[in-house]
């Protein structure tokens, strides 16, 4: 399959997180069409084990959802920031923790249909406990509990958010010791 071809394109929005483009495209089969895209720097997000196996989850108040929510502990690259340094900057900011080793398990995009952002996803153990040091515009709870009960939240709904619930999954594979998903992240280590 063939890509589309950008024939114009125009920045309408520059915020402190994002910015919006409109382009306009020309399909492969000659028709034309416009792209409403989200460009993002990329964000990491956290899978931090303690060492008695609990998954450190982060709650907060989302307002786009208008709702408390849980989550990994996660954060956007700065810019020109590596992944991994930001990964070690958002545990610490977020819960307080830093880790002794951490691990790279893979990259997705969050919503490929109209957004740049990609997710890359971190194990973190060796943990250590410190003080949280979020930023003024954040009030951020951190919660610990073993995989089997946040597999649970997301079956219920308390857990909606798509980088949590896909890092769910993958903590539940790594738990679980399925070969494929060690392998994996042995290949990723970081």
């Amino acid at each position: 399959m063939e890509a589309e071809r950008t024939v114009a394109s125009r920045q309408v929005f520059k915020g402190r997180l994002f910015n919006v483009r409109v382009d306009d495209v020309e399909l492969p089969n000659g028709h034309r069409s416009v792209r409403e895209i989200v460009e993002h720097p990329g964000a990491v997000a956290i899978l931090a084990f303690t060492d008695d196996h609990q998954l450190v989850l982060v709650r907060q108040y989302r307002k786009a959802a208008e709702r408390l929510t849980l989550e990994l502990p996660a954060g956007t690259l700065g810019a020109g920031e590596d992944a991994l340094a930001c990964a070690v900057r958002e545990l610490k900011e977020e819960t307080g923790f830093t880790a002794h080793t951490f691990g790279r398990v893979c990259s997705f995009y969050t919503a490929v249909g109209f957004c740049t952002e990609m997710m890359h996803l971190f194990t973190a153990s060796g943990l250590m406990e410190g003080d949280q040091a979020f930023e003024d515009d954040e009030s951020i709870e951190v919660v610990t509990m073993p995989v089997a009960e946040a597999i649970d939240r997301v079956a219920d709904g308390t857990i909606v958010d798509a980088k949590t619930v896909a890092g769910v999954f993958w903590a539940e594979l790594l738990e679980s010791g399925n070969a494929r998903a060690a392998r994996l992240r042995q290949a990723a280590s970081v």
